[in-house]
């Protein structure tokens, strides 16, 4: 019999692969927008050349790796955590036979592996076939790849985590994960390569976790800079992440135990 945490795992990949039409819709969704982003930066970089170290392939690439990646890092959308705060379920998991951020991290990782089966490599196999596509020289860098598209993955869910259990003080965290959404797409390369930034934002971006989420995977597929560097700095991020998660869980339980449960 498989222990709770892998168990756990297969019932995320499970749960989302059971929503087979909004899968599909999501998937259609990302092709278009891909379309519209590719033309854009294509566009740019057709008329000024290399901008950055990105020439035309390397752009398409990284069009078609954040569009996968999109619903594989899941930006959007992670509200379990404060809807149980707010319903008070949150003492129901807190009483189960098991670490609360450990079962969710679990669940999110099976969810991730549905989103790269379905929702990654689809999209980038789509871009490949119509676009010139920067394809990894060394066979190593697949392994570090999805080595980074996981870090990246726990990366998020430690920024997740902690913005949900803000609910414990907020209740409503609507707000916090709104901003977020608009914050993160912009500052973790989503919607353009930080490479394009003016210097004192790269500076200033190295030293949060934001470029883990995106741009980090995407710079390990195009072999941009020291792939075994960006792992390092996305697991110390990773950790840090977690670590601060289950500081702030421990003191939002303490918070219901003093308020009576």
């Amino acid at each position: 019999m498989l222990a709770p945490y892998p168990q756990l795992m297969v019932a995320g990949y499970r749960r989302y692969a059971s929503y087979r039409q909004a899968t599909l819709a999501g998937l259609a969704t990302n092709v278009v927008f891909g379309l519209l982003r590719a033309a854009v930066l294509a566009a740019v970089v057709t008329q000024r050349g290399t901008v950055a170290g990105y020439d035309l392939p390397a752009s398409i690439t990284y069009v078609w790796l954040g569009q996968g990646l999109i619903t594989v890092v899941m930006l959007w959308g992670d509200q379990e955590l404060a809807r149980r705060v707010r319903t008070g379920d949150v003492v129901i998991d807190l009483g189960r036979p098991w670490d609360l951020q450990a079962a969710m991290l679990a669940t999110d990782l099976g969810r991730a592996g549905h989103a790269v089966a379905l929702r990654l490599l689809p999209p980038a196999a789509f871009g490949a076939l119509l676009f010139p596509f920067r394809w990894p020289e060394r066979p190593t860098t697949w392994v570090l790849f999805a080595a980074s598209v996981g870090l990246a993955v726990v990366v998020s869910f430690g920024i997740r985590f902690l913005l949900n259990a803000s609910a414990f003080w907020l209740l409503d965290v609507r707000g916090v994960i709104a901003v977020w959404g608009v914050v993160g797409g912009v500052l973790s390369g989503l919607v353009l390569p930080l490479a394009w930034f003016p210097a004192w934002a790269q500076a200033v971006l190295r030293w949060t976790p934001f470029p883990a989420l995106f741009q980090s995977p995407i710079d390990v597929f195009t072999e941009r800079g020291d792939a075994v560097g960006v792992l390092a700095t996305q697991l110390v991020w990773a950790v840090l992440l977690l670590l601060a998660g289950r500081t702030v869980l421990a003191r939002g339980a303490g918070r219901l135990v003093v308020q009576g449960g």
